[in-house]
C-alpha cells in the first residue's frame, strides 16, 4: 500500500455550494458562455457569502488535509464595491450538548479590500492562511466574504478553490 504526500492539491467548490446571507441572490448564467454564477441583485447592503471548505480531515495528527489558502472567483458589475474583505474561521465541533466554537484565523488577502478587490472587474481573491493547519475530524472551515455594496452594484460569484497539502 502506498503513501501520498502531495503539497499542491486543490478542490473546486461550486457557487451552488456556498451560503449567501444578505441580498437577493439567484442562479444565473455567468458572463462567459457555459458558466454558472450566483447573481446578487443591485442593492445598498453588506452581502455576506460563506464558503464551506470541503477538504478531507483525519482523526490522526498530521494526516488528511493541511489548508493553505482559498481563492474566490467573482465579478463586480455596474460599479465598484466599497470594499470586499475575507475572514477565515476554523469551527470546532461541539460535543454532545455543547455548541460549536468559531475562531478566526490569521490570514491575508492578495487584493486590497477597498481598491483592487472592490473595483468593477473580474476577480480572483486569494486568502492565504498565515499558519496553515491540518484539519482534524473535529473541525471544519468557513471563509466569510463581505461585499459592501452601493445601490447600483451587482455581484456574480462563480466559485471557490481550496489549496492544501494532502497526506494519506
Amino acid at each position: 500500500m502506498g503513501y501520498v504526500h502531495d503539497t499542491h492539491m486543490s478542490q473546486f467548490i461550486p457557487c451552488t455550494a456556498l451560503h449567501y446571507v444578505t441580498g437577493t441572490w439567484t442562479q444565473a448564467a455567468g458572463q462567459v458562455a457555459d458558466t454558472i454564477a450566483m447573481h446578487k441583485a443591485a442593492g445598498a447592503e453588506t452581502a455576506v457569502v460563506n464558503i464551506p471548505v470541503t477538504i478531507p480531515s483525519n482523526s490522526v495528527a498530521l494526516k488528511g488535509a493541511k489548508l493553505a489558502s482559498v481563492e474566490l472567483d467573482y465579478e463586480c458589475i455596474g460599479a465598484a464595491a466599497t470594499s470586499v474583505t475575507a475572514v477565515v474561521y476554523k469551527i470546532t465541533r461541539g460535543a454532545d450538548g455543547a455548541v460549536a466554537v468559531a475562531a478566526s484565523q490569521t490570514s491575508t488577502q492578495d487584493l486590497t479590500a477597498a481598491t483592487d478587490a472592490a473595483d468593477q472587474d473580474q476577480h480572483k481573491l486569494t486568502v492565504t492562511i498565515t499558519t496553515p493547519f491540518w484539519l482534524d475530524n473535529d473541525v471544519y472551515v468557513l471563509v466569510e466574504v463581505s461585499f459592501i455594496c452601493g445601490g447600483v452594484i451587482t455581484v456574480d460569484v462563480l466559485g471557490a478553490v481550496a489549496n492544501f497539502t494532502l497526506r494519506i
